[in-house]
């Protein structure tokens, strides 16, 4: 852990290797989410993980990141774990004085600069308002919307935003026989192991996609958050299951598979309805279906908005901490800034 003060207030550099103070800052925001937790971060294959904390007068402002070397190079830059992360304080941020983001925001760019930083990338939260506090630094990216129900409503309520169709195939799903229960036994996360890779190699998803059962087991398995395992079963065999994630009232829909010979009758569409039902039980507020692929306002957002007309602004940040080394960088992959695919670091892009 490193530490400096200045004037104004102190910066705290985490690794997890100071997991309780990890998890005391986590535990202290006003809002976050299991993306947040150490213990997520700790199963991160993908780079370093740091917890920036800026502090003065009692609040603090703090963002989870990975570190990742630059191949090649004395450089690294930041990015964050897969899902919705950003930053958290004890304040919403909302409610945040300028003068704490003005000082967040500059320490973190002497952490940048000292550690050799050249870009950070992180997934905001869409239902935090992080983008009240980074607003101001040009990095900000609007890249669409989520999708969420609203738990706090009637069910009644909920049912007349579902689209003719959504209807349709829940209502089939319900004749045919179709059954959804929540699991944790090892036989039934192996079994949704290899419907989630079948359903990844089907779609060619990138490696990085590719969760195996040792990582399911500890999501479901750790006491850090709330992970349940839904399987939605016809008969004896598996249609379709989802990974789901309870934090501070929001269901996240962390990830689904559905068996290919099953697709014709949507069994998705029944398993999301029958975890709004237990949401409500479990006295969750919203159940957050996330957006399309890569964020695009695609047929997956427009699958998504058969159940809810609830949609979310979603935002990536996109810092640039180093231009110059930036522009070197991406000149080097092959590729010019004049180039405008929505990817970032641009330099990190395969051609």
């Amino acid at each position: 852990m490193l530490i400096e003060k200045n004037a104004t207030g102190t910066t705290l550099q985490l690794t997890l290797d100071q997991k309780d103070d990890w998890i005391k800052y986590v535990e202290l925001a006003a809002d976050h989410d299991f993306y947040h937790t150490w213990q997520y971060h700790a199963m991160a294959a993908n780079g370093e993980p740091v917890l920036f904390v800026y502090s003065e007068a009692g609040n603090f402002i703090a963002i989870p990141l990975l570190s990742r070397t630059i191949e090649g190079t004395i450089y690294k830059d930041l990015h964050c774990v897969y899902g919705y992360s950003g930053p958290i304080s004890n304040l919403r941020f909302e409610n945040v004085a300028d003068n704490l983001k003005d000082n967040f925001l500059k320490a973190f760019h002497i952490f940048l600069h000292q550690g050799k930083f050249v870009s950070v990338f992180s997934k905001l939260h869409p239902f935090f308002n992080q983008n009240k506090l980074l607003k101001e630094t040009d990095g900000l990216h609007r890249n669409g919307k989520t999708i969420a129900i609203d738990l706090q409503q009637s069910v009644e309520a909920q049912y007349k935003q579902y689209r003719q169709s959504t209807k349709e195939s829940i209502k089939r799903c319900r004749r045919l026989g179709y059954t959804a229960r929540e699991s944790e036994s090892q036989a039934d996360i192996a079994t949704f192991t290899n419907l989630y890779q079948s359903n990844m190699n089907r779609i060619s998803a990138k490696d990085f996609y590719l969760f195996d059962e040792d990582y399911f087991t500890q999501l479901i398995r750790s006491t850090a958050f709330d992970c349940k395992l839904i399987l939605v079963y016809l008969d004896n065999e598996l249609a379709c299951g989802s990974i789901i994630m309870c934090t501070n009232g929001i269901i996240q829909g962390h990830l689904i598979a559905s068996n290919a010979s099953h697709l014709k009758n949507s069994p998705a569409k029944f398993l999301i309805d029958e975890v709004s039902i237990l949401g409500r039980k479990w006295g969750m507020k919203y159940y957050h279906l996330g957006g399309g692929l890569g964020f695009k306002e695609d047929s997956l957002l427009e699958w998504k908005l058969g159940f809810s007309n609830l949609a979310l602004d979603y935002y990536s940040w996109r810092y640039i901490a180093n231009e110059p080394v930036y522009n070197q960088l991406v000149e080097k992959s092959g590729f010019d800034n004049s180039d405008t695919p929505d990817f970032f670091p641009l330099y990190r892009m395969k051609p």
